[in-house]
């Protein structure tokens, strides 16, 4: 199978890293691939090997939702809060995570799983001899080998990273690491506070470990306080270089400060509501059904309401 990549309008000075590859996957390949998911990858997390494990891991999985992501973060802070003045979090960026895979890497660690030998067999092959050529005009290059990543579009890509991330773990009793694909969170209670750069290089090793690369120019540090609190605790300066503290983050599409407020994200919400209303009533003025307009409203707006 061969992955290939095109460019024909150059608007602005472009690297290699831009361009991405595009792979449409055969549709019985598909349905296979959804078979081994299914049947045997996801029934393997139930009972993780030694070393591996995927309760922190909210993605991907029948389980898993942006919601219960979030949920357990909140819950996690909160939980904290009640025995320690503050709790840092780390919003942590890894740079293209699923075009960084390195095959040999995952394919170890899904040695570990408890599937048959058949299924990974299959797996193994799913991956090996790919290769990639890049056109441009009339112009195209030799084909190289794809080692890395996982492919795009592929009911087995998901899965295959979830197990990727399966031994990225914490250093330090208390401290907790929640996940959601490469959206990654470092939760440290204030009683850990000293701990901060140790489980930061932790992470920066265990990416260069799995070709990944973790962005601290794009991670951010925000500390949470209880809301109520009348004295300010004594909150120490941010211990990691290059990595920015703020005082609110986007976690999993939804705003929250440093006190808990999701004021910031309701003012958002109803003014991206307010503009899909109005590109409504254009539609609407130019003729477009209602049961049309009612079905659009339910796919932006209420989706948008009711966070999914």
């Amino acid at each position: 199978m061969s992955t290939h990549y095109s460019a024909h309008t150059v608007q602005s000075p472009l690297t290699p890293s831009d361009y991405r590859p595009i792979s449409i996957t055969p549709i019985l390949s598909r349905l296979i691939e959804r078979i081994v998911v299914t049947d045997y990858i996801y029934p393997s997390f139930q009972l993780p090997p030694t070393g591996l494990g995927f309760a922190d891991q909210f993605a991907f999985q029948p389980s898993g939702s942006t919601t219960a992501a979030l949920v357990q973060l909140l819950h996690t802070i909160t939980n904290l809060l009640q025995s320690n003045a503050y709790v840092i979090v780390y919003a942590l960026d890894f740079s293209k995570a699923f075009d960084t895979v390195r095959h040999s890497t995952l394919l170890d660690k899904l040695s570990l799983l408890h599937i048959p030998d058949h299924v990974y067999n299959w797996i193994e092959a799913f991956f090996r001899d790919h290769s990639h050529c890049t056109k441009f005009g009339d112009e195209t290059s030799s084909s190289q080998p794809i080692t890395a990543s996982i492919i795009q579009g592929s009911a087995i890509g998901p899965a295959a990273f979830v197990v990727t991330a399966s031994d990225l773990g914490p250093v330090t009793y208390g401290n907790s690491i929640l996940k959601y694909a490469d959206d990654t969170y470092l939760v440290i209670p204030a009683a850990n506070c000293q701990t901060c750069a140790d489980e930061i290089d932790n992470i920066e090793q265990w990416a260069k470990e799995n070709n990944l690369m973790l962005n601290r120019k794009k991670s951010v540090e925000i500390v949470f306080v209880p809301p109520r609190t009348r004295r300010p605790p004594d909150i120490p300066p941010p211990a990691i270089p290059a990595i920015s503290r703020v005082d609110s983050i986007k976690a999993l599409g939804v705003t929250v400060s440093r006190k808990f407020s999701v004021t910031q994200h309701v003012d958002n919400l109803l003014a991206a509501c307010a503009q899909t209303t109005f590109a409504l009533r254009t539609l609407k003025h130019h003729g477009m059904p209602i049961k049309a307009l009612q079905t659009v409203f339910q796919a932006t707006v209420m989706a948008k309401i009711n966070y999914e």
